[in-house]
């Protein structure tokens, strides 16, 4: 999907790279990146993280095609095609960036949306369990979609909807096996808590007085005065 954002970037030399450069760019506000791509050669940068954040959480997410403008360079296309999170903080630390030619296919992995209320879920009391999340395509980048939507309204217990079942033809080929699945109903076992025995219970009951009156008896018979000897 393209977008008319606009990423500005800075160029950074090669002989500022390394993991000390990169915390003195993020001290910045920045973060490291890099682009390649196009038969041309890889150039390290410095961007906004909240620009790339803005882009990777919008509706087509990292299939996004945007403008990069580097400083004192023209534009090009380009597409996230990694990025690295602080797992602790959740910042964005390092993005890597692809030129894309807008005449020739690429490929991509497009998220599933299921939509519709499906009939086994509404009717039969299952549960909708989504096996595959995205499929990986072969397009244009002008013809990426955000997502591909997947009906399961008519879906029941003992059927599978799997990736032959999407609208097939167009634009876009599939390139994940067609007969991958995607979604289907479930059903949650009730776990069955064994019930201890009648029986049993009234034996343990019966036989714990037996063991606390032992327990007792022994002690009083440990702290008895001993019974005088006989006399001869």
């Amino acid at each position: 999907m393209i977008s008319n954002e606009v990423v500005e970037a800075e160029q950074r030399t090669n002989e500022s790279r390394g993991k000390n450069e990169a915390r003195r760019v993020r001290v910045t506000g920045k973060i490291p990146a890099v682009v390649y791509g196009a038969k041309k050669e890889s150039i390290a940068l410095t961007v906004n993280p909240k620009q790339i954040t803005k882009i990777l959480h919008s509706d087509s997410g990292h299939n996004t095609i945007f403008d990069l403008q580097i400083a004192n360079g023209g534009k090009e296309k380009v597409m996230i095609v990694d990025w690295q999170y602080d797992p602790i903080k959740s910042n964005l630390l390092h993005i890597d960036l692809k030129r894309i030619d807008m005449k020739a296919v690429i490929k991509v992995a497009v998220p599933l949306v299921l939509v519709g209320e499906s009939a086994g879920v509404k009717q039969q009391g299952g549960i909708m369990d989504q096996v595959l999340r995205e499929v990986e395509v072969e397009c244009l980048p002008s013809d990426i979609p955000s997502h591909i939507d997947v009906d399961v309204s008519q879906l029941v217990f003992g059927q599978v909807i799997r990736v032959a079942d999407l609208p097939h033809g167009g634009k876009l080929k599939f390139l994940t096996p067609e007969d991958q699945a995607i979604a289907h109903i479930t059903t949650v076992k009730e776990e069955v808590v064994a019930t201890p025995d009648a029986a049993a219970v009234d034996a343990t009951a019966a036989a714990e007085p037996e063991v606390i009156k032992k327990g007792k008896q022994d002690a009083e018979d440990a702290t008895a005065p001993a019974a005088p000897a006989g006399k001869k």
